[in-house]
């Protein structure tokens, strides 16, 4: 996705991440965060809100949604490294192995991360600055709560213990005006912040909140809920209307911290 949704250059990349970052803000440890994946001009802002307050474990569990309907509902990239302008970035394989034996919906598949942007363009925030970390990708598109705990539960069992992050990548509402997307948003918000998955798992359903990564974001709260996680802080919330001065047909862009 590199030229498309971030620089393709690795040099204005790196500056374009460094520029993205707010001056000053004081990192802390987390179990998970939410971050928006659309390119860095419009969500950019909201993401380095979480990038400039995290301190960045080395392996990163990154939960994203499929926009494609490609390949397995809970899929696995097999593959050993992933590359970016910036280099590339090894798999961490014996997390990812571990997750395969104990969440029996995941399976390795390539085919649902082949064109999907929405996992990738985390990797140079987090290659400009945490330098040589390893990673486990999970595409999810599953749309059963059971499925959900599940993932959520084995990932935790994996992590537990150890420091490493749990990374959910989502947007918002989508394609809605102004007003009606930042209700919306704060509806997911609200249940997000109070860390309850299932809350949010049935008010994006019954108040048609096109969140496109709210399973990621679902599976990334029951593994923290389950790893102890007691709090969640709302660190930035945009729309693109405030890029681009389109109010009428915005995205919303939210960060959140979970401790």
């Amino acid at each position: 996705m590199a030229g498309r949704f971030y620089d393709e250059d690795p040099e204005m990349l790196e500056r374009h991440v460094q520029a993205l970052l707010p001056v000053g803000a004081a990192r802390s440890s987390a179990i998970g965060a939410i971050v928006p994946h659309a390119g860095y001009i419009y969500s950019g802002p909201v993401a380095g809100a979480v990038y400039a307050r995290l301190l960045l474990p080395r392996p990163v569990v990154i939960l994203c949604p499929n926009h494609t309907g490609r390949g397995a509902p809970a899929a696995l990239d097999p593959s050993a490294a992933w590359r970016t302008p910036l280099g590339d970035v090894p798999l961490a394989r014996r997390l990812a192995d571990r997750l395969l034996e104990l969440a029996a919906s995941v399976e390795e598949d390539s085919e649902a991360h082949r064109r999907e942007h929405s996992l990738e363009v985390q990797l140079p925030f987090l290659q400009a600055l945490a330098g040589g970390f390893t990673f486990v990708p999970l595409c999810l598109a599953t749309h059963d709560y059971a499925l959900c705990e599940e993932i959520g539960s084995a990932i935790a069992d994996v992590v537990r213990g150890q420091d490493i992050g749990i990374l959910a990548s989502s947007d918002l509402n989508h394609y809605e005006d102004q007003q009606t997307t930042l209700r919306k948003d704060q509806l997911a918000i609200d249940e997000v912040v109070g860390l309850d998955p299932r809350s949010l798992w049935q008010t994006v359903d019954e108040h048609d909140v096109s969140m496109c990564g709210f399973i990621p974001t679902t599976v990334m709260l029951v593994a923290a809920k389950k790893l102890g996680a007691t709090r969640a802080r709302l660190l930035k919330h945009a729309t693109s209307g405030d890029i681009n001065g389109d109010y009428g047909h915005v995205v919303g862009y939210a960060s959140v911290l979970i401790s």
